[in-house]
């Protein structure tokens, strides 16, 4: 047997509050590390029979090979004689198994050595699973961090026992990451890897604001004020459908809150970002003229409304049209995101001139010369309904009545 001591307890005890590793993965190590390095030892693959039992009371650990008790041995790597048996056990029979400790003699090296290695990759490997444990529950979630670094474009952000990725296409254009800095980010995906897994974090995505209003809005948490969709474009304008399942509660000022308090809030954690509210509605007409607040709007004519297109023209007043579109399309864009309709716009002169041109494309057109000459030189030709109507007697020549005489008599 190696005496280890109580230095080895100690030490797993402390991992285990330190890093969440249970002090069962590291006795198991070091027993795996020690069965590695005797079959090392004795040049032997397999040894399906070789096991390291560690006395936790003593501090003393050793290799042991459970044998067969048999009359005559066959092998002596699997079987034991009754005789060499009685010496370790009095009372073992035949059939029975007893284990006999084959622990090498200055073997302590040896085995310090792979349960070194052995023990840093398992520590490696356990690490590694509760961070991907422990990250796999919160992908799709809001999480703090804090700043760490930024490199080639992407942010280093600490959330806790590994450094999440914040790439560059997850960032608020134009927004400051400053090292040091506490930040909000939407767990986007965790990919496993050989080292720690990789956790992909978000701070430009739809999500975080769902999760700041469930946060600030208690009728959101409570579930009587629903989210129905959100669109937002990080750092300049984000568009919020709501709706309330108790009518006695109005969902926009829910959201809005006392004084503007809750909104101001998220505003504020969204570094100015425009928020938008607006009603949700089963009828697609109504649910179009809310999501293209703050423009007033005068008619929606729905185009297409089935399952491959929903598609709806929408008409404003001449000076609503900038305001409908928004700056670079913003508007309208959102809009369509939040609502998953094509909005086409136009304004009342835009709708009137198409009007007027559909109109006049199916109005009846004059008829020129030539085609009433046409219909004229038709109308004089007999029809053929005419010619199979005469009688077979107008057809028959008429003879002169002299010939006719002329002929009775010869």
């Amino acid at each position: 047997m190696i005496k280890i001591g109580t230095a080895l307890f100690e030490a797993t005890e402390e991992l285990e509050r330190e890093k969440g590793i249970s002090k069962e993965v590291i006795i198991d190590s070091l027993k795996d590390a020690l069965v590695a390095a005797y079959k090392k030892h004795i040049r032997v693959k397999e040894a399906p029979n070789v096991e390291a039992i560690l006395d936790e009371v003593s501090g003393e650990i050793g290799v042991f090979r459970t044998k067969l008790v048999v009359e005559k041995v066959e092998d002596e790597n699997l079987e034991i004689s009754l005789e060499d048996a009685k010496e370790i056990d009095d009372e073992v029979e035949l059939e029975d198994e007893v284990k006999i400790e084959v622990t090498p003699e200055n073997f302590g090296r040896i085995a310090a050595q792979a349960a070194k290695q052995v023990i840093t990759q398992r520590i490696r490997e356990a690490e590694r699973k509760l961070v991907l444990d422990e990250f796999m529950e919160k992908k799709g979630t809001l999480t703090t961090g804090i700043i760490q670094r930024v490199e080639n474009r992407n942010v280093f952000v600490n959330i806790g026992k590994t450094d999440a990725i914040l790439p560059f296409r997850e960032q608020i254009p134009g927004e400051y990451y400053k090292p040091g800095n506490r930040i909000r980010v939407f767990v986007l995906n965790v990919k496993e890897t050989n080292r720690l897994p990789q956790v992909i974090v978000s701070h430009a995505h739809a999500e975080i604001v769902r999760e700041l209003f469930e946060l600030e809005v208690p009728e959101i948490e409570d579930g009587i004020v629903e989210i129905k969709s959100i669109a937002r474009e990080a750092g300049y304008r984000t568009k919020l459908a709501v709706h309330s399942n108790d009518p006695e509660i109005d969902s926009v000022g829910a959201c809005i809150g006392p004084r503007g308090s809750r909104i101001q809030t998220i505003v504020g954690e969204l570094k100015n970002e425009k928020i938008d509210i607006v009603r949700w509605s089963e009828d697609p007409v109504e649910y179009i003229v809310n999501a293209l607040s703050p423009a007033r709007i005068i008619s929606v004519d729905i185009l297409a409304d089935d399952e491959n297109a929903h598609e709806a023209l929408v008409v404003v007043p001449d000076d609503q049209l900038s305001l409908a579109i928004g700056r670079e399309g913003q508007n309208v864009r959102l809009a369509h995101k939040l609502t998953g309709w094509k909005i086409d716009i136009k304004n009342e002169s835009q709708a009137a001139q198409a009007e007027a041109a559909y109109q006049s494309q199916y109005e009846e057109q004059p008829q020129d010369e030539d085609y009433q000459d046409e219909i004229q030189d038709t109308e004089e030709e007999p029809i053929v309904e005419e010619e199979y109507g005469i009688d077979a007697e107008d057809m028959v020549e008429e003879v002169p009545q002299d010939e006719v005489d002329s002929q009775d008599e010869e």
